[in-house]
């Protein structure tokens, strides 16, 4: 079900939920959690709900979405209640606010929080430089930005790493869980040698590949190499160095990834990449804390970034955010 609430106010929309969920039958105990998700109002809000949506039916939640305006009309905010089948396994309430009402996001999502629930804010596209100093980012205990949306990822990615406080992460970092899990589970099985090094390849644009550059390097206390390969989508590989071979993961396609050990037959492996329903599912079962993505974001500044897959011989570390 959807109702539409032109030319209202917060608490006109309050109302009427109350008054759906009375008629419904709907209930809002089951809500874990609050999901603000802050965005222009264009087309991407609809993907972006749909996301939230399939999310939801693993973090059943209510969705505010401030989705912000002309900021030169006059000041109006129009509502969209959605619940039902219309909402996935939550409930969706739609703010497209005008005029001054779009610098003031969060005037309009404080009386729609749940009551004694997390609240997790999540900029799906531009997000801001500062995102806990943001009006919407200090309320939440969680927020999530995508540095991939953004119209210079690797730059905004350096942003991250200069801004990060406890409670933010990225969508980019989420798209590596795939690889994390299975170079951690490669280093499980012997031989158990010292790695020497690595090399990380993927699109200059990549700011997942950047990531994982950071992750080895943070982890393992290793030099790495992060080169630009236009050979497939985002991440193209990662290489790393023993003494008795290189443990190596290739993905040409973005579907399927093949592993490489030395004195074990190579491997096809599952390495498709993650939609964003799935990242932000993710995402939302973590409320506190990432400390393994905050030793990443420190672990860029030791990353040898490089343009081409040529030979490394010259490169110099750069700082996060700095392109080649």
């Amino acid at each position: 079900m959807i109702v539409d609430l032109p030319s209202t106010t917060t608490s006109q929309v309050n109302k009427k939920m109350v008054e759906l969920r009375e008629s419904g039958g709907a209930v809002a105990l089951g809500r874990v959690l609050t999901l603000v998700i802050v965005t222009d109002d264009s087309s991407e809000t609809e993907q972006a709900i749909q996301a939230a949506n399939e999310a939801s039916r693993e973090h059943p939640a209510r969705v505010i979405v401030v989705a912000k305006g002309v900021r030169q009309a006059a000041a109006r905010l129009d509502a969209q209640i959605r619940i039902g089948g219309d909402a996935g396994a939550s409930e969706v309430v739609v703010l497209r606010v005008y005029g001054e009402l779009a610098e003031e996001g969060a005037a309009s999502v404080v009386p729609l929080l749940l009551p004694d629930a997390p609240v997790v804010a999540w900029w799906p596209n531009d997000s801001p430089e500062y995102p806990a100093e943001d009006p919407v980012g200090a309320l939440a205990h969680r927020r999530i930005t995508d540095a991939a949306a953004e119209p210079d990822p690797i730059d905004a990615l350096g942003a991250r790493a200069r801004s990060y406080v406890n409670g933010d992460t990225d969508l980019a970092w989420s798209r590596l869980t795939s690889w994390r899990a299975l170079l951690a589970a490669a280093l499980d099985q012997p031989p158990f040698e010292p790695i020497r090094g690595a090399t990380v390849s993927g699109e200059a644009d990549s700011p997942s590949t950047d990531l994982l550059a950071g992750w080895l390097a943070s982890s393992l206390d290793i030099p790495v190499h992060r080169k630009v390969s236009q050979a497939g989508p985002g991440i193209v590989s990662a290489v790393l160095e023993r003494p008795s071979g290189n443990v190596e993961v290739v993905r040409p396609d973005g579907r399927i990834g093949y592993l490489t050990q030395p004195g074990q037959p190579d491997r096809r492996v599952a390495l498709e990449r993650r939609a964003v329903r799935d990242c932000l599912a993710e995402e939302l079962r973590r409320l506190g804390p990432d400390e393994i993505y905050e030793s990443t974001l420190r672990g860029l500044s030791e990353v040898v970034r490089q343009d081409s897959e040529e030979s490394t011989e010259g490169s110099e570390p750069v700082s996060a955010g700095q392109q080649s």
